[in-house]
C-alpha cells in the first residue's frame, strides 16, 4: 500500500506539492495520506480555499499518475471521476490533456535548467521545440533567457523569445519587456527599443521610460528624450526622481545649467523631491561652466533644501578647486567636510594627490598618501600612479621603482597604467634594458601587457639601436594575439633606417599592406631619410611619388629630407632648384629653406 512520492515529507503525515495555474501562479496543495482498507486505496485531502476535499487514490496508482492528478486538480469532477482516471478507465481526451500538462511542466523545468547553466543556445532551440509541441513556456524562465541572450548581444534571438511568449498565450509582465528594451539600448538599437515600447501589450512603467531616456540622453538626443517624456505623461506614467535627474544631466551638457534649473523647478512643482544625485548633477554642470563660486554657494544651500551633500558632492567641488589652482580653498573644504561628519573617500584623496603631483609637490602628496589609512581609506593604484609619474617626470627613477615595491608590499598591485608610466620614463631615460626586464616580469604579476606597453618598449629599443630585440618583441606581441599598429611599425622602421638597414625597413613597410595598416607621413619620412643616407635619393623620390598617389600628404620635413639627400649626393644644383620651386609654391617656409642652405654650405 505504500506510495513513493518525490515530495517533501512532514512528520505529521502531510506532503507539500506546488500546483501551477494557467496564470503562472502557484498555490500549496496539501495531501494527507490516509489508508482505506475497504477500497484498497489511499485518500488524500487537498487544501485550498474553503473546506478540504479528499481524493481517493488506489494503492497501485503510479507516481506519474498521481503527480498529473495533483497538477491538474480535477476535484471539480468529484472523487468518482478521479478514481476512474487513476485506474486508467478515463476517456482518451482526459489522458491526452493530462499527459500534455505533465510534459509541459517537465519541459519548462528542463528549459529552466538550461538557462540556469548558461546553455542559452540550447535553451533557445528548446523553446522553439516547445512551441512546435504546443506547450506554453513559463514567463519567468523566458525573462531569464531573454536577459542572457541580450547580455551576449543576441538581441534578435531575445526578440524571438518574446514573440514566442506573446504568441503562446502567456502574458509577459513589464519586467520581461524592460529586460528586452534594456538589451536593445545597451546594444545601440534604440529604434527597436522605441518600437517595442509602442507595441507593448501592457502598460510600461517608469523604469521602462528611464531605460530609454538614459540611452537617448547618453547619445546626445535630448530632443527625442523630451518627446518620449511627453508620451510618458500622456499615458499617465509619472516621472520619478531618476527620470528628472537623467534629463537634468543631459540638459546641463546640451543646453546649459540655466535650462536645467527650469527642469528642477518643474520637478519640484510636480511634487517630485530632488535627491543628492540630482543636486550633484547640477553642481557638476555649474563647475564645468567655470562658475565655481556659484557651485560652492549651491553646496552650502543644499541643507536648506532638505538634502545633505555627500562625499561625491564634495569631490566634484574639490576637483574643480584643484583644476583652477585653488589649493587653499580645497584644504578648507576638506577640513569642513570632515568636521560635518562626511568622511573622505579614496577618490577624495586621489584628487588631492593628483593635483599636488602635477604641481611637483611630491612631498606633500606623499604626506596625504600616508594619512589615508587614518581616515579609513586604503590607497589604490590611482593613488600611487600620480606619484610614480611625478618621480619619472623629475627623472627620479630609483624613487619610482621604490614606490612600485611599496605598492606591492602594501597589497596594492600596480595596474598596466602604472607599468606603462614607468616603462615610458625608463625608455626616455635610456634605461631600456631595465624596461625590457620589467616587461618580461609582467606575466608573473598577473598584469598582461597591452599594445601601448609593447609600443613603448619597441620604440625604446629602436631608438637605442637594438632593432633585433625590437623585432623579437614584435613577434612576441603577435603570438599573444595583439595586433601591431602604425606606431609599432613606424618605430621599428625608423630604428632600422637609422642603423642603415634600409632594405629590411622597406620589407616591413611592404608588410603593412598585408596586415591592413596604412603608413603615415612619419613612416614615409623614415624610409626616405634612410634611403637618402645611403645615397639612394632617386628611390626616395619614388617613395614620395607613391606617398602622394596613396593620398598621404607630404609635410615640410618630407621635402627637406629630399633636398638634403640631393645635396648629400653632390647634386647641389638640383637641390637648389627644388628648394626655390617649393618656396615659390609656398610648400616650404623661407626660414626652413635658409636652414637647409646654411647647413649644406659647409
Amino acid at each position: 500500500m505504500d506510495i513513493t512520492l518525490h515530495a517533501k515529507h512532514y512528520t505529521d503525515g502531510f506532503c507539500l506539492f506546488q500546483r501551477r495555474s494557467t496564470k503562472n501562479s502557484s498555490r500549496n496543495v496539501r495531501a494527507e495520506r490516509r489508508a482505506t482498507p475497504e477500497t484498497n486505496s489511499v485518500s488524500f485531502s487537498v487544501g485550498g480555499k474553503g473546506k478540504p476535499r479528499f481524493l481517493v487514490i488506489p494503492s497501485d496508482c503510479s507516481e506519474e499518475s498521481f503527480v498529473r492528478a495533483v497538477l491538474k486538480n480535477p476535484l471539480q469532477q468529484g472523487e468518482k471521476n478521479l478514481h476512474t482516471h487513476l485506474n486508467g478507465s478515463s476517456s482518451s481526451s482526459f489522458s491526452s490533456n493530462h499527459s500534455q500538462s505533465f510534459e509541459e511542466f517537465e519541459n519548462n523545468n528542463h528549459l529552466r535548467r538550461l538557462v540556469r547553466n548558461g546553455e542559452l543556445e540550447e535553451g533557445f532551440k528548446f523553446i522553439e521545440g516547445m512551441v512546435y509541441r504546443g506547450d506554453i513556456p513559463d514567463a519567468i524562465v523566458c525573462t531569464s533567457l531573454i536577459r542572457g541572450l541580450c547580455k551576449t548581444g543576441k538581441t534578435r534571438k531575445a526578440a524571438r523569445v518574446m514573440e514566442i511568449l506573446e504568441d503562446s498565450g502567456a502574458v509577459p509582465d513589464v519586467i520581461t519587456y524592460n529586460v528586452l528594451i534594456s538589451g536593445y539600448c545597451k546594444s545601440g538599437e534604440i529604434d527597436n527599443a522605441l518600437k517595442l515600447l509602442d507595441r507593448m501589450s501592457i502598460s510600461p512603467d517608469v523604469i521602462t521610460y528611464n531605460i530609454i531616456l538614459r540611452t537617448l540622453c547618453d547619445s546626445g538626443k535630448l530632443k527625442e528624450a523630451m518627446e518620449v517624456l511627453h508620451r510618458q505623461l500622456q499615458r499617465e506614467c509619472y516621472p520619478d526622481v531618476i527620470t528628472y535627474t537623467i534629463l537634468i544631466e543631459a540638459t546641463c551638457k546640451e543646453s546649459g545649467v540655466g535650462q536645467a534649473m527650469k527642469l528642477l523647478d518643474e520637478m519640484r512643482e510636480k511634487g517630485c523631491k530632488p535627491d543628492v544625485v540630482t543636486y550633484n548633477v547640477l553642481i557638476n554642470g555649474i563647475c564645468k561652466e567655470g562658475r565655481l563660486d556659484e557651485a560652492i554657494e549651491f553646496l552650502n544651500e543644499m541643507s536648506s533644501y532638505g538634502c545633505q551633500p555627500n562625499v561625491i558632492t564634495h569631490n566634484i567641488i574639490l576637483r574643480s578647486m584643484c583644476s583652477t589652482g585653488r589649493w587653499t580653498d580645497a584644504e578648507k573644504l576638506l577640513a569642513e567636510m570632515v568636521r560635518k561628519g562626511c568622511s573622505p573617500s579614496v577618490v577624495t584623496f586621489n584628487i588631492l594627490i593628483n593635483f599636488l603631483c602635477r604641481k611637483g609637490l611630491l612631498g606633500r602628496a606623499i604626506d596625504i598618501l600616508e594619512k589615508m589609512p587614518q581616515h579609513g581609506c586604503t590607497p589604490n593604484s590611482s593613488s600611487y600612479n600620480p606619484l610614480l609619474h611625478g618621480f619619472c617626470k623629475e627623472k627620479k627613477m630609483e624613487r619610482a621603482i621604490e614606490y612600485l615595491d611599496i605598492m606591492a608590499s602594501r597589497g596594492c598591485y600596480p595596474d598596466i597604467v602604472t607599468y606603462n608610466t614607468l616603462l615610458t620614463a625608463l625608455c626616455k631615460d635610456g634605461k631600456v634594458d631595465v624596461a625590457v626586464e620589467i616587461l618580461n616580469q609582467l606575466g608573473t604579476k598577473s598584469c598582461s601587457p597591452v599594445l601601448i606597453t609593447y609600443n613603448t618598449v619597441i620604440d625604446g629599443l629602436s631608438k637605442a639601436g637594438k632593432t633585433e630585440d625590437a623585432v623579437k618583441l614584435l613577434d612576441e606581441m603577435k603570438e599573444k594575439g595583439l595586433k601591431p599598429d602604425i606606431i609599432t611599425y613606424s618605430s621599428l622602421i625608423g630604428g632600422l633606417c637609422r642603423e642603415g638597414k634600409v632594405d629590411e625597413a622597406i620589407a616591413f613597410f611592404h608588410d603593412l599592406e598585408e596586415v591592413g595598416v596604412r603608413p603615415n607621413v612619419i613612416t614615409y619620412n623614415s624610409i626616405m631619410l634612410g634611403l637618402c643616407k645611403v645615397q639612394q635619393t632617386v628611390r626616395a623620390i619614388d617613395f614620395l611619388a607613391s606617398m602622394v598617389a596613396r593620398g598621404c600628404k607630404p609635410n615640410e620635413a618630407s621635402y627637406m629630407i629630399l633636398i638634403e639627400g640631393l645635396a648629400y649626393e653632390g647634386l647641389a644644383k638640383e637641390a637648389l632648384e627644388l628648394l626655390d620651386e617649393l618656396c615659390s609654391r609656398g610648400v616650404m617656409k623661407k626660414s626652413s629653406a635658409e636652414r637647409v642652405v646654411i647647413k649644406n654650405s659647409f
